[in-house]
């Protein structure tokens, strides 16, 4: 009997019209264009305006279009699973928020956090309701609207992130196409480094954790880009290897977009050139769990049935991890 393996047959993204450049930043903080670039090569980001808009609107947009491409209706999926960190509300889940602006009345969902690995974390568990001949159509969304947690009077992460989403289709695939093997890791330690400090059980929000400024990204810089170098150079390699796979047959790294200088140091550990590195992080800077489906949204012309493409992030918490795919159409 072949083998089912998920495959990736849609990918559609969405990015809100307002964007933040780094010349508007300059006004806002104590930065300049040229530090923003030299350091994360990010030139502007969206943000999502408007009172009461949330993740789900973000993620509804990006499934809408997804489901045009494919000539699908909402209620052809059979479940739904929200990457993200900036959910609409603490509960319900933004999956089952998503499902219900779309009309997506047979579907199931759930959120699942990571950080930046989100997506990657997300795909891999979707993978496994494919393989198992569970689900037909399974979506994924990494999604998230970090102007909502970011403040931006602290030039070391206002400069960073953006908002965006991302989605992908996986559906069955029996000619050995779509997630061939995934790695993923964690180390909670990594907490020190990179959180928000408060909106948990642990500091529920109060007064005093609104007045101190603690339902913002923390980020202690450098011990997070030692350990995302690291963690993403050494995870994408170890894939490589375990698939038998030469920098030869690697048609696509598609990193997460956190950090130009992580990026560079991940494709060379691969031996990758940087015509084969998705990049758009100059343009929309770290979405988080958006960043590797807006990748793939962004190069879909560019991809061939067959390529073989790593996937690879590193988040907070720490989160890490990469997955190999072979892509399953043409556009």
């Amino acid at each position: 009997m072949t083998k089912v393996t998920a495959a990736i047959t849609a990918v559609n993204g969405y990015l809100p019209d307002y964007i933040l450049t780094n010349k508007e930043l300059e006004k806002m903080v104590d930065t300049t264009e040229e530090w923003i670039i030299s350091r994360t090569g990010i030139e502007e980001r969206r943000l999502l305006k408007g009172e009461g808009k949330g993740s789900s609107d973000m993620a509804v947009e990006a499934v809408k279009g997804l489901l045009a491409k494919k000539g699908m209706l909402p209620t052809e999926i059979d479940l739904l699973i929200c990457a993200t960190v900036t959910p609409d509300l603490v509960f319900p889940a933004t999956a089952n928020i998503t499902c219900d602006k779309l009309g997506a009345t047979n579907a199931w969902g759930f959120d699942l956090g990571a950080a930046c690995s989100g997506f990657i974390y997300a795909v891999t568990v979707a993978s496994q309701f494919i393989e198992t001949g569970k689900y037909k159509k399974v979506v994924v969304v990494g999604v998230d609207k970090m102007s909502s947690i970011i403040d931006y009077t602290d030039r070391s992460t206002c400069v960073i992130f953006g908002d965006g989403a991302g989605a992908v289709l996986l559906e069955p695939n029996q000619e050995g196409l779509g997630i061939m093997d995934s790695i993923l890791k964690s180390d909670g330690s990594g907490r020190h480094y990179l959180h928000q400090k408060a909106g948990g059980s642990v500091k529920p929000a109060s007064h005093a954790t609104v007045d101190a400024k603690e339902h913002f990204v923390f980020q202690d810089g450098q011990p997070v880009f030692k350990a995302a170098v690291k963690g993403m150079a050494d995870v994408s390699a170890e894939i490589m290897e375990k698939n038998n796979l030469s920098s030869e047959d690697v048609s696509w790294l598609v990193p997460h977009q956190a950090n130009k200088r992580i990026i560079d140091a991940t494709a060379n550990r691969m031996g990758v050139g940087s015509d084969k590195v998705m990049l758009n992080i100059q343009r929309y800077g770290n979405t988080t769990s958006g960043t590797i489906p807006l990748c793939l949204w962004d190069y879909e012309k560019q991809l061939k049935k067959g390529d073989n493409i790593i996937l690879s992030a590193f988040g907070g918490g720490f989160t890490w991890g990469a997955i190999y795919v072979k892509w399953a159409y043409n556009s």
